[in-house]
């Protein structure tokens, strides 16, 4: 594919004031005087949602009506770079705790005893800090997470375009798959689909073993150096960024040199079942529960699940998160399904013993005329060579 040098990368000053605009309103609710967002290690979350800063080391973003945002990024030479990026706030460097001179800025600020909203996941020693500070935490993680369930036109342009590349990089491996090529050999065939098209990884998951004598289930976090052999079975999950935080997301099960044994094609056909029957249910009004219940062919045919059934994506790993009735996740949420909400659909159906399974999945958008799809990679259980 070709990706239009004119495509954002970056989200427009209308939309990152509608977000702005939408956090101030969340922490008047919570009757907050500021808000405090963190991040840390790579994990972007809130920060990345209204700065456009993919987190590094560590950075917090201190938020507050009638005064302009402030970023603070820990390492020195990563300043320069946030400071490009970011359009809306005052970028400083962090220090060896982003939370101490954001504590500064929130006494300049005052009130002494201030009320404080704080958004993502702030390490134990930082809230020490503002408790010693006589700062009263208040918790917007749920209501901000609300926040990014329905998804702006452009949010969605960003997942349109990522769900081109994810399928970019599925054909790459397709492609490459042939017998005596490694597993990190397809995770290389991958990468090299989109690093030149301005894309970036947010999962590449692979795993390849025999349909004769099959010792997993699910694709691997990890590559290792097995070569693929005919008669194996690979499976993968992909999801490939264009703008940071904004992956698409798609599940393939790849049979080598060889039509799926009888086993295989069963798991497959009770697979893409249960992945019709809930994308079918996917529009405004629909409850948590009725896609849960649409997934019931899996442990009827004798068969149960590893991975999620069903999650929430785009802009984040977003409610609802959704288990099959054999391995339930967690109570199933009183959630009502709304337009503009992005789902992934992912029954990946294996065998009881967890030696057998494929993928099967995408990532699909909640609209008034049902399920759209963001990618055009078919489906199917494909024989490759």
């Amino acid at each position: 594919m070709r990706v239009d040098e004119t495509e954002l990368r970056r989200f427009g000053g209308d939309e990152m004031a509608r977000r702005r605009a939408a956090l101030l309103a969340i922490a008047a609710e919570a009757g907050v005087d500021s808000v405090l967002l963190y991040g840390a290690n790579r994990s972007a979350g809130a920060v990345t949602w209204l700065t456009q800063w993919p987190v590094t080391r560590e950075a917090a973003v201190v938020v507050s009506p009638g005064h302009r945002d402030v970023l603070f990024v820990s390492f020195f030479n990563h300043v320069p770079a946030a400071t490009r990026l970011v359009r809306d706030a005052e970028v400083r460097y962090g220090g060896a705790s982003a939370v101490v001179p954001a504590l500064e800025v929130l006494r300049e600020r005052g009130p002494a005893a201030p009320a404080l909203g704080v958004v993502g996941p702030l390490p134990w020693q930082a809230y020490r800090r503002l408790e010693a500070a006589g700062v009263r935490v208040v918790d917007l993680n749920p209501t901000y997470t609300r926040l990014r369930m329905v998804k702006s036109e452009e949010e969605l342009g960003a997942l349109r375009t990522a769900a081109r590349l994810t399928d970019a990089s599925a054909e790459a491996l397709r492609d490459r798959l042939v017998p005596g090529v490694t597993e990190h050999e397809l995770v290389a065939a991958v990468e090299q689909a989109y690093l030149p098209l301005g894309g970036s990884n947010h999962i590449h998951y692979v795993s390849v073993t025999s349909m004769a004598d099959p010792d997993r289930c699910v694709p691997s976090q990890w590559p290792t150096g097995r070569r693929v052999a005919e008669g194996d079975v690979v499976t993968f999950e992909l999801s490939t960024a264009f703008v940071p935080d904004y992956p698409g997301q798609l599940l393939r099960t790849f049979t080598v040199g060889a039509d799926p044994e009888p086993l295989y094609r069963e798991l497959h056909d009770v697979a893409q079942e249960a992945f019709e029957a809930i994308a079918a249910l996917l529009r405004p009004g629909v409850r948590a529960q009725e896609l849960v219940d649409a997934s019931s062919v899996v442990e009827d045919r004798g068969f149960t699940t590893v991975d999620d059934l069903v999650h929430g994506f785009g802009g984040g790993y977003l409610p609802p998160v959704l288990g099959t009735r054999s391995r339930t996740l967690e109570p199933v949420p009183d959630l009502e399904l709304q337009a503009g909400m992005t789902l992934v659909v992912q029954p990946n159906v294996s065998t009881p013993d967890h030696l057998s399974g494929v993928q099967v999945g995408e990532l699909l958008l909640v609209t008034d005329a049902g399920a759209e799809r963001l990618h055009t990679f078919p489906h199917g259980l494909q024989r490759v060579c």
